[in-house]
Order: structure tokens, then sequence, then C-alpha cells
């Protein structure tokens, strides 16, 4: 052979071995995306359970937080600190090694979709979309199929031992527990219409905070006594709730069902009642995380990363606020002013089914938003699109503080809170987002 022709077989070789090697690597994969696209279907299993607030934070907490987890242990340089080193977590022994596998990214979303699986009550129905991660994955050659295996086992063993830790919250023991009576007497809750369900998640303070050590240094300044006197603070909290809904414009009533939220909406046909479909509060504020992740275009490991530390700041902020709402034990606007001012007054939107101090909207997107702050930047403007899937049209915000304001004031657009629980709520919110920011920040 000649010296030419073993140059040119020499370079034929060589083309070979790169289009080989570039049909072996993953196709261009928007990764924030992604991974909040495969968190959507937990959130859609959430829907169908008709997840109470609190329990959506809990299962966006753990889910997210298998998937931080194995972003951390791959072995790749993780640009954040440990979450888990500033909660009760800290000295937990995971036992988690890397086995070396190719692809953290398969891993991390199937042992998030694995740990929805285990943590809610139609969490079967995530067996299909694990079935199509995977083919999802084969096809776009992030992983091939003689390592699926082993990424499922690894993916597997991590949604496990998370599973193992959230056993022992405290949630599995809820049922025991003595069961809330309504208390008799003015200026306490009771059930509200249509539907009069029971008060959610009473004993929710008994679950384990991630961060927060002592509830009570997160306790809210005292709501207005209950007082029909014309001039108290409660009487002139509950003519301006009368008032404002009454005079509501198109922009507000925008706002009040931008933020609703409330899974446990129903409506009557006839005798039928139906459930509408809602995201919870959390659910939107998991929404904003990821609109946020993409249009950063953070990496995988901190995509990852900002959604653990964002369910967890749910989960302590709803811990904190339900300790409120049931050591207060507040009526409602709307039992308030059908009794005692227009027996015919709705709200413009339908009461939630517990106590109402502080508001719990504004105390979780209070939290959310200082700790989102803290990441992204101040002034991180966004298109809010995380209510289109329910119906909504998309809204901008020039800040997540912004959109935490509108958030807040939107439950006395939709009368179902008095403006101190709403104010008390954001400051409440608030305290708990800067005590997490602070212990975590974003350098090492």
């Amino acid at each position: 052979m000649s010296r030419y022709l073993k140059k040119s077989f020499s370079l034929i070789i060589l083309i070979c071995l790169v289009i080989s090697n570039s049909l072996g690597k993953p196709k261009d994969i928007n990764w924030p995306r992604m991974y909040t696209q495969e968190l959507f279907h937990i959130t859609e299993v959430m829907v169908t359970d008709v997840a109470s607030p609190p329990v959506a934070a809990r299962i966006y907490a753990y889910s997210n937080l298998a998937a931080y987890l194995i972003s951390k242990e791959s072995g790749k340089r993780f640009e954040n600190q440990n979450i888990l080193d500033q909660t009760y977590l800290a000295d937990y022994d995971w036992g988690i090694t890397d086995p070396e596998i190719s692809s953290p990214e398969f891993a991390a979303i199937y042992a998030l979709l694995k740990v929805g699986e285990s943590i809610m009550p139609s969490g079967y129905l995530l067996k299909e979309k694990q079935e199509e991660w995977v083919e999802t994955a084969l096809k776009a050659k992030i992983i091939n199929k003689k390592s699926l295996q082993a990424h499922i086992d690894y993916a597997s063993s991590v949604a496990k031992k998370v599973m193992d830790v959230a056993k022992k919250d405290g949630y599995l023991q809820l049922s025991t527990l003595t069961r809330y009576t309504p208390q008799e007497g003015e200026g306490f809750w009771y059930p509200t219409p249509p539907a009069y369900i029971a008060a959610v998640e009473p004993e929710w303070e008994t679950i384990k905070p991630f961060f927060i050590q002592n509830l009570e240094e997160f306790k809210p300044a005292p709501m207005a006594p209950f007082d029909m006197n014309e001039g108290s603070s409660f009487h002139t909290q509950l003519m301006e709730v009368y008032t404002v809904t009454k005079e509501l414009d198109e922009e507000r009533k925008l706002i009040a069902n931008f933020w609703d939220c409330n899974p446990f909406k129903v409506q009557f046909s006839g005798h039928m009642a139906i459930g509408v479909k809602k995201i919870s509060p959390g659910g939107h504020w998991i929404g904003i995380t990821g609109i946020a992740a993409q249009k950063a275009e953070l990496s995988f490991a901190e995509t990852a990363y900002v959604h653990a530390l964002v369910g967890m700041t749910l989960h302590d902020a709803f811990i904190s606020c339900w300790k409120a709402k049931y050591d207060t034990d507040r009526i409602r606007p709307e039992t308030v002013i059908n009794q005692k001012l227009d027996q015919r007054w709705r709200p413009l939107l339908q009461t939630p089914p517990f106590p109402e101090y502080t508001s719990g909207h504004s105390v979780i997107s209070r939290a959310s938003a200082v700790v989102l702050t803290g990441y992204f930047g101040d002034n991180f403007d966004f298109i809010d699109s995380s209510e289109t899937y329910f119906g909504l049209p998309e809204r901008p915000f020039p800040s997540f503080l912004y959109a935490s304001e509108e958030a807040a004031i939107s439950r006395l657009y939709g009368g179902i809170h008095f403006r101190d629980a709403i104010e008390e709520g954001v400051k409440q919110g608030e305290k708990i987002g800067e005590m997490i920011w602070e212990k975590v920040g974003r350098q090492p």
C-alpha cells in the first residue's frame, strides 16, 4: 500500500471514529426544561389526588431532594454547598456511593419520579412516566441499553433512602392523633360553603421541618381579636373585605384568580358536586422556580439544587403557617359576613377549608421569593406561565418579591383573608426565607 493510500485510509478511520463518537453522545438537551417537564408529572398526580397545600409541599421537598442527592454525589464539581449541612439531616448517613454512572441526569430524574411514585396515593400513575423517561433517554442517547439497569438500580436505591427518611418525619403518625373539632363561640373557625369540608391537616405542626429548629421563633404577631364594635381593628378589616370585594375591577379579579391555587374548589351542578382541578400554592412556586432555571440556563446540577431548596423551604413554611392557623383558629371573613352583615355575600374565591390566620399564600410566597431572590438576584424578571395548564394566561413579573406581594394581596381581593393575616404572613414568610438563605447561601 502506498504512503498516500495509508494516509487516506488512516484519515477515513479517524473520520469514522469521530462520527461514531458523535452518534454515541447525547443530543443537545435543555436540562432545566427537561427537569421541569418531568417534575410536572408529579404535579399532575398531586392534582388528581387533591393533595392539600402542606402535603404537596412535602412531596415536592422529598422528590426534588432525591434528584439533588444524585447530582451532588455524581462526582462532578457541584457549584453549591451541601443543603443538608444546614438541616436536621446534617449528620444523617445516607450510605450513597457513586457507582460512576455515565448519566447522573438520567438517574436523578428517575429517582425524582420514583419518590413521587412511593409518596403519593396515586403514585402508581408515574410508572408509565418512568417508562417514557427511559424511552426518551435511550432515544436521545443520554444512556445506552447496556448501562440502563445500573442507572435504574442506583436511582431506585437513592429514592428508597429518601423515603426511609420521609417515613420518620411524623406524617405516618398524623392519623393516630386526636381529631380536630371546631371550637364553640364567636371568632373561631367553622367549615365554609359550598362543601363545608372538614379542617385540613390540623396537626401539621407535628411534621419535622428541615431548617426550622424552633417553630416558636417564627410565630407571627398577635392577630386582631374578634370584636364587632365599630372602629375596632377586626371590624375595620372585616368591612374592608366586604367593601373591596364589591368594587373589584377586572385586573384585581384576574390577580385573585391567578393566585387562587385552591385544590379543594368544588362546583355544584344540581345535586352533583364537581371538583375543579387546581395547582397548589407550592406547585405554583415550584413552577416559577422551573421558569427561572430555564431563563438563567442553569446546569442540571443547579436546577436540581434550586428545586430541592425551594421545595424544602415550602415544606418548612407550611409547617410554620399551619401551626399559626390552628393556634389561633380564627374565623374566615365569609362566615362572619354571612352571620353579621350579609347572608347572601360570597367571596370571589372559594374559601379554603382551614383557619384564617396567617395567610398561607403570604407566608410561603414570601419565603420562596426571598430564597429565589438570593439565588437569582434582585430584579430577576420572568413571565409566569405556571397556570396556563389550568386555563389562566401568562403573567409578567419584574421580580420574585413583587410576585410574592401580589400573591399576598390576592387573598384580600379574593375575599378569603383579613389584612393582618396577609401582612403578618408576609413578615412570617420573610423571616423564614431569610433564615434559610442565611444558612444555605449560594457560595460553598
